[in-house]
């Protein structure tokens, strides 16, 4: 997020917070970036998405960990939630599994979108979002190639991988 943006000192105020719901009310918000809020914010809300591409205001809160969960435009107030998302990596003789979780994975994990990790494994955006969504999965080939992509990435998780402010956050899970 760019230190000129408006929306700037809101994500400040957020990456602060350590709850992991909250909701603060327009005025409120209005505070933290010293300004009025458009006319939008109180009345669509398309100006409340969580557009991880787009809007500097959805980078506030999307950089500072959270997402918007709920718009209540009648008491003007905005929830937001903590997000976290795990995705759980698969092995097969210490092979990573290349399946739609560690795919995402290993792509957020570079911190790229579709377009540019389709660009770096040199399939079609396409083909990335239909192997994050299950329709297939990579070719024997392209499973070759996503390992040395990780390996050069440096993705190594043991058992998850968690998403968090543009950092590598790894779970290890305790067998039962």
């Amino acid at each position: 997020m760019k230190t000129d943006s408006k929306y700037f000192p809101l994500y400040q105020q957020l990456s602060q917070f350590d709850a992991d719901t909250f909701t603060l009310t327009i005025e409120e918000l209005e505070a933290f970036v010293e300004g009025e809020l458009p006319k939008t914010a109180r009345t669509q809300h398309s100006w409340w998405a969580n557009r991880s591409n787009g809007g500097y205001q959805s980078q506030a809160w999307i950089r500072s960990g959270y997402h918007v969960d709920k718009i209540d435009f009648e008491q003007q107030r905005i929830t937001f939630k903590k997000f976290q998302a795990e995705y759980k990596i698969q092995r097969k003789a210490g092979e990573i599994q290349w399946d739609q979780d560690a795919i995402r994975a290993l792509r957020l994990h570079m911190n790229l979108n579709q377009s540019q990790f389709a660009e770096t494994i040199g399939v079609r955006r396409q083909t990335i979002s239909e192997w994050e969504n299950g329709v297939y999965v990579p070719e024997r080939s392209t499973l070759k190639h996503l390992g040395l992509v990780a390996e050069k990435a440096a993705f190594d998780p043991p058992d998850a991988y968690i998403p968090r402010l543009g950092k590598t956050v790894v779970s290890k899970t305790k067998a039962k």
